[in-house]
């Protein structure tokens, strides 16, 4: 396996990265916890920063900043300050929110784009897929709620074909994440993303989306978001998705 460099894991956070080397960044993750950890750390100060600031990129214009579009450009020396002068300024606010505890939930977009990256990076795994199997389920689930604080249910999908394989805890902006995975006949895996997401959430919701070729359907219910995420067809995912979020939402 090639070696990955920490600029193409920016480069893989930001989703600017070839189609082929993005897939061997996913396989270097799979094999090295500690750059997957890095990688979801970082996502997590993006996605502070969009929590914070995407709000006022839709504010109009202050007047005096409006007049001031209409003055003589900059001389070529300074428009190059004004531009590493607001790098750095960006770049101080993204290393405070990271080293801030996120109060405010992520918008939930960002919920499926964690849940698909999580998938991404275990399902592909042969020898240890989770961290506790089926076998132990009971404590599975103990576990689990006991981290994420809510009392967890794994959803039955055998009517839909799919058996539980185990779980696993994971780490995200807002505290511990479970992460339980699934497996059909032909070995195909889905996985339920698992995390508190938005305090004092009055709305439960319920959609899709698509990150690189996974698809997510993801809801947040009270203070909890889910994610169902799999690479088995739309129709088909979205079959165990209304499963999961009728068991869930209705227990």
């Amino acid at each position: 396996m090639t070696d990955v460099h920490e600029h193409e894991l920016h480069a893989y956070v930001d989703g600017t990265l070839p189609e082929a080397r993005r897939l061997e960044v996913e396989a270097w993750l799979a094999a090295h916890p500690a750059d997957a950890a890095r990688v979801q750390d970082w996502i997590g100060q993006n996605q502070s920063l969009h929590a914070a600031f995407d709000s006022v990129l839709n504010e109009p214009l202050p007047l005096n900043l409006v007049r001031a579009t209409r003055r003589p450009a900059l001389p070529v020396p300074f428009k190059a300050m004004a531009a590493t002068l607001a790098m750095l300024v960006t770049g101080l606010i993204g290393y405070a929110i990271g080293l801030g505890s996120p109060g405010q939930g992520p918008a939930p977009v960002y919920l499926a784009r964690d849940a698909a990256i999580a998938h991404a990076v275990f399902s592909p795994e042969a020898r240890h897929p989770v961290e506790v199997d089926a076998a132990h389920a009971d404590h599975l689930v103990a576990w689990l709620s006991k981290r994420v604080g809510t009392q967890l249910q794994a959803p039955d999908f055998s009517a839909q074909g799919f058996e539980l394989l185990g779980g696993r805890l994971l780490t995200g902006e807002t505290g511990p994440v479970a992460q339980f995975m699934y497996q059909d006949k032909i070995e195909r895996r889905v996985t339920l993303y698992v995390r508190r997401a938005v305090a004092d959430n009055k709305e439960t919701t319920f959609r899709h989306a698509t990150e690189n070729g996974v698809d997510v359907f993801y809801w947040i219910d009270g203070d909890f978001g889910y994610a169902l995420s799999g690479q088995i067809g739309r129709q088909a995912i979205q079959k165990l998705a209304d499963a999961a979020y009728a068991q869930l939402v209705t227990r």
